[in-house]
């Protein structure tokens, strides 16, 4: 009874960031990039095209094609594509068509086609990012990718760049202006670094590997003074040869500036290793079972 109750509550929780993330994601289509003939990739890129040669929906058509793409998808690599992730394909397509219906398809942001692209990117990929949290997929080209990947041993992220890059030349073709694209992949690019930035998190943590003489000084610093824990590694120097003990801790990002000036005092000949940790569970940061 109460592994239901845990499960159904994640899937209230993911559902609310599924109609939140993808209500995001259709501001974003609607009100900055759709009005500018902006071509982001994926299935919306290809359905904006349509709608200003033909004035289709937009979400109608992203919808007809993300279907089929589905179903392939399903046919050649397996059921990986979860109940959640139709249910945010179908409200992008919902939202995206009844906020053009009701409010309507003009810009939000009059004559600054590089302050809409700037936007949409950031809200496609904050939108996105969101949907990708509560562990469901955008669907459209990210499938088309995958299959790519299978069948060229290509990287997954290459093959979407490759696609995408593709749909934004289709707007190239059918608009003649070379503006597009460039806008186009500026979008892109925004959205790729804000979807990162959800899906990781802003407040990136430091893993900091210090080789040092005076390892015992710095290990009462971190226990005692910043309350922080680490491990000890025996390592070799490659040079001498001599046997090393190696620090292994992880701090957050103001901490550092304190290590480093407390290292520098008592060592200055240390050798000090900082490396960005997106994600940090456990030992006095982020609870595992999160």
């Amino acid at each position: 009874m109460k592994i239901f109750l845990i499960k159904n509550r994640r899937w209230i929780k993911d559902a609310i960031l599924i109609i939140i993330g993808t209500f995001i994601l259709a501001v974003g289509l609607v009100f900055f990039i759709a009005p500018y003939k902006f071509v982001p990739g994926g299935v919306y890129g290809v359905s904006i095209v349509i709608h200003h040669l033909f004035g289709t929906p937009i979400g109608l058509v992203a919808l007809c094609l993300d279907i089929p793409l589905l179903l392939i998808g399903i046919k050649i690599l397996g059921n990986r594509f979860g109940v959640k992730s139709v249910i945010g394909i179908a409200l992008t397509a919902i939202f995206v068509d009844v906020l053009g219906q009701v409010l309507g398809n003009n810009p939000l942001v009059e004559d600054d086609a590089l302050l809409s692209a700037i936007f949409g990117g950031a809200l496609a990929g904050l939108g996105l990012g969101i949907v990708f949290r509560a562990k469901a997929t955008s669907g459209g080209t990210d499938i088309v990718a995958m299959i790519v990947s299978k069948y060229t041993r290509l990287p997954l992220g290459q093959s979407l760049i490759y696609v995408d890059s593709l749909i934004v030349l289709i707007g190239l073709a059918a608009f003649h202006d070379w503006k597009i694209p460039l806008y186009s992949w500026l979008i892109i690019f925004i959205t790729g670094k804000v979807i990162d930035m959800v899906v990781e998190g802003v407040n990136v943590n430091k893993v900091v590997i210090i080789v040092s003489d005076k390892h015992e000084a710095i290990r009462e610093k971190l226990i005692i003074n910043m309350e922080r824990g680490g491990t000890y590694f025996l390592a070799q120097g490659m040079y001498e040869g001599a046997e090393k003990k190696v620090i292994y801790t992880n701090i957050s990002r103001r901490e550092l500036p304190i290590l480093l000036t407390y290292i520098r005092d008592v060592d200055p000949n240390a050798f000090v290793s900082v490396i960005d940790a997106n994600d940090v569970m456990g030992g006095g940061f982020k609870p595992l079972k999160e």
